[in-house]
């Protein structure tokens, strides 16, 4: 089998991880090597970056070879499947290769487990060591840590990338026991928790030493599947809170289940992805990050799934009518974020525009506000748009027609997640 035969395969067989980013990476250009990272370029395979280009990074498995069987996965050893394996020295030269065409700015490297996690990651050792040593590759690269692999070789892999992630898939312990019976959730969080501090430690040993080694310096992050399993969205959301906080996580990255084996205890072939609530998710996840917002607020115990008709902020705001309307020429910049149709950008111009004068309605539009959501949660000096009228019956449905309107899912069974992580 030829290189380009292999390239074929794996990267096929890669295109089900949806953890590909750039961001947060940031290495200058260096003398006599090649390419470099700026924190500038954020996205992943044929995304866009922060300033517009488009970031294109050749995303493959070292091998599709795995001793696992994790029922939901193509790549699992019980799988019909066509197997390939790179060599350290074919992938390095081809990645080069890619690079030096303008084929690519970086490389997402993964694998399957061949023989054992630490076999495996030493071959993804040297792969990356020939790039850094012998072409002297100075650009992105995001590596994949894989569970159960020693601290020792994890330490090594991350002096080599920019970015390490561990995927979790899976957001539940009872989901890992039936799908995925060869791992654990020690196995999973252990390499998590060391990543964590070989980045601290790292960063403080670069306030000492100028020419200190950087550890992962664009962090780390992690996946989960939506929709292999019953979990519901609050105990999904939770666990990323839970993620975020004890991980010091880069990114969470949830991928909607595709079926591509048939199983009894997945979606049959043929069940749609559930694309809209993946979407749902990546919405509550960046109010998590950016807006203030709690998992707890997004979603309880009685509804414990999202509303797929509204955006998570809209959902919250219907449920919580004792907060609106929102002074805009008043409210403090937390509470603005909590207002839909109001971002953060939106937010600190309206905090700076006030400054100079009482805002009107008509100033909130130029000022970065979306008005079809937020005239119906913010007020400039009590006054809503002239002609602007509505129900409590009535707001529901004009949201819906403002976002779109999507068609709802059923809603889906709950399952216990790490207990330890739901409540850090």
């Amino acid at each position: 089998m030829d290189v380009m035969e292999k390239l074929t395969i794996l990267t096929d067989a890669a295109k089900y991880d949806a953890a590909c980013t750039s961001s947060g990476g940031n290495r200058g250009s260096r003398k006599g090597y090649l390419g470099n990272t700026s924190s500038s370029v954020a996205g992943c395979c044929h995304s866009f970056s922060a300033d517009g280009r488009c970031v294109t990074l050749l995303k493959v498995l070292m091998t599709n070879c795995c001793v696992y069987d994790c029922r939901y996965c193509v790549n699992r050893c019980s799988n019909d499947t066509r197997r390939a394996v790179f060599t350290p020295e074919e992938l390095a030269e081809l990645t080069i290769q890619f690079y030096r065409r303008n084929y690519i700015e970086g490389l997402f490297l993964s694998s399957g487990v061949l023989v054992s996690p630490d076999y495996t990651t030493e071959r993804m050792i040297r792969c990356l060591r020939l790039l850094r040593e012998r072409y002297r590759f100075n650009g992105y690269i995001h590596a994949k840590a894989i569970p159960g692999t020693s601290p020792e070789l994890v330490e090594q892999l991350g002096l080599l990338a920019d970015r390490l992630s561990v995927n979790i898939e899976l957001p539940s312990e009872a989901g890992l026991r039936a799908l995925a019976p060869n791992k654990t959730k020690s196995a999973i969080l252990r390499p998590m928790g060391q990543i964590r501090q070989a980045v601290l430690e790292h960063k403080e040993a670069l306030t000492k030493y100028r020419h200190a080694p950087r550890f992962a310096p664009a962090g780390q992050s992690t996946q989960m599947i939506v929709g292999a399993t019953a979990d519901s969205d609050r105990h999904i959301l939770r666990l990323s809170q839970g993620l975020y906080r004890r991980y010091g996580l880069k990114r969470v990255f949830y991928s909607a289940y595709v079926p591509v084996v048939e199983h009894s205890l997945l979606p049959a072939l043929g069940t749609k992805p559930p694309l809209l609530r993946e979407h749902r998710l990546y919405q509550a996840d960046w109010l998590l990050r950016f807006y203030g917002f709690e998992a707890e607020e997004l979603l309880s115990e009685e509804e414990p799934d999202f509303n797929p008709l509204v955006d998570p902020k809209c959902g919250w705001a219907l449920r919580h009518p004792e907060y609106f309307p929102v002074e805009a020429n008043t409210a403090d910049y937390e509470t603005l974020l909590r207002v839909p149709g109001v971002g953060v950008t939106s937010a600190k111009r309206i905090l700076v525009a006030r400054r100079a004068g009482a805002l009107r309605v008509e100033d909130l539009r130029k000022l970065g506000v979306v008005m079809k959501r937020a005239q119906y949660f913010l007020v400039c000096r009590g006054q809503r748009p002239e002609g602007l009228r509505f129900s409590e019956e009535s707001l529901l449905r004009n949201l819906i027609a403002a976002g779109g309107g999507a068609l709802p899912q059923p809603e889906m069974e709950q399952l216990s997640l790490f207990d330890g992580l739901l409540h850090s």
